[in-house]
């Protein structure tokens, strides 16, 4: 066999292997939710004590946070009343406002499979109903935190899975409550599935058009976690949501950036992500991305490896992980690597 056939080999098995974190149905074609969110038009056309609202298109994290600063808590609490899903997912704005929104967000849904997410005392830090669904959460007190640390899931992840039963320590939220218990007190988790992610197996899973939507979204989170005081985050980054982050390195303050379980970063090492954020990359010895071709062939497959050696990244141990997300099971040595990571404690 030649070796364009073999690349083209390669590529059809990128196509029918990547998958994320839970479902092997197929799927593709799937249409990111992007822009801003729902409400937008009211919001454009509101003002508060005569000022024009901030655009969400248009307005940065900073002048987003520079505006609430110049509201009194009246204006601020009546924003919230008029325009919560526009309040919720607001990156800049301030945490507390954005906690309270999402609670007036959800509970106005009315649905049943939401409903978890209004119980008194969860931080819900985005909701975003559209499609299958967006949601952050923070785990911690972000406020106060000393550390900053951002779960970035992979497929299969939405609004409707977020809080459905499965196993533990998988999943956005089920991985944050584990970093968050591993690291202690100081340190805030953030579950972000702030982004349209593949279903199952298919040519979403196998191209970056998911990723690179994503990835926008990804780096406004993180310049909205600036604009109001945060840390620089430390990203953990599960299967396709590596690709996510490689596609936004660049793009973010990140101090740290964790790929575990990765099928690639759409970059052939550490200096082609153009970050200068520390690459770490974890790799269980029974995970299954491993058999994944790391090519990239007519805008399939997410190249080099980021746990080889020839890609520059730190390694993470996590020669006791079980399967493709044992990742963060409580007394892994992936976990306690994590957490010190987290806790800007590891060298």
């Amino acid at each position: 066999m030649g070796r364009f056939a073999r690349t083209l080999v390669t590529a059809a098995l990128a196509v029918t292997v990547v998958a994320g974190t839970a479902g092997w149905a197929a799927g593709e074609g799937l249409r990111a939710v992007t822009g801003p969110p729902p409400g937008t038009a009211a919001w454009r056309a509101d003002t508060a004590s005569g000022r024009p609202l901030p655009d969400p298109s248009g307005a940065t994290p900073q002048e987003v946070a520079r505006f609430f600063a110049g509201l009194d808590d009246a204006d601020r609490r009546e924003l919230v009343r008029r325009h919560p899903l526009v309040v919720g997912n607001l990156d800049g704005a301030p945490l507390s406002l954005r906690y309270e929104a999402n609670r007036i967000s959800v509970a106005a849904t009315g649905e049943a499979r939401y409903a978890s997410l209004a119980a008194g005392g969860r931080r819900i830090l985005a909701f975003d109903p559209r499609g299958r669904g967006q949601v952050a959460e923070v785990f911690g007190d972000l406020e106060r935190a000393a550390h900053v640390a951002v779960i970035v899931p992979g497929s299969d992840s939405d609004a409707l899975t977020y809080d459905a039963k499965r196993s533990p320590y998988t999943g956005a939220a089920g991985m944050a409550r584990s970093l968050r218990a591993e690291a202690g007190g100081d340190t805030a988790v953030v579950a972000w599935t702030g982004y349209t992610t593949p279903v199952g197996v298919g040519p979403d899973a196998a191209g970056g058009r998911l990723a690179a939507a994503g990835a926008k979204r990804l780096a406004r989170f993180t310049d909205g976690l600036d604009a109001v005081g945060a840390p620089d985050p430390v990203l953990l980054c599960h299967s396709y949501g590596s690709v996510v982050c490689g596609l936004a390195a660049r793009h973010t303050d990140a101090s740290d950036i964790v790929v575990l379980g990765s099928p690639g970063m759409r970059a052939d090492d550490v200096a082609g992500l153009g970050t200068r954020a520390r690459l770490w990359a974890a790799r269980g010895p029974s995970d299954w991305i491993a058999d994944v071709p790391n090519v990239s062939f007519a805008g399939f497959g997410h190249g080099a490896d980021p746990a080889s050696a020839a890609f520059g990244a730190r390694r993470v141990p996590a020669s006791d992980v079980k399967g493709h997300t044992g990742y963060f099971a409580p007394g892994t040595r992936s976990l306690a690597g994590f957490a010190a990571i987290a806790k800007g404690e590891a060298r």
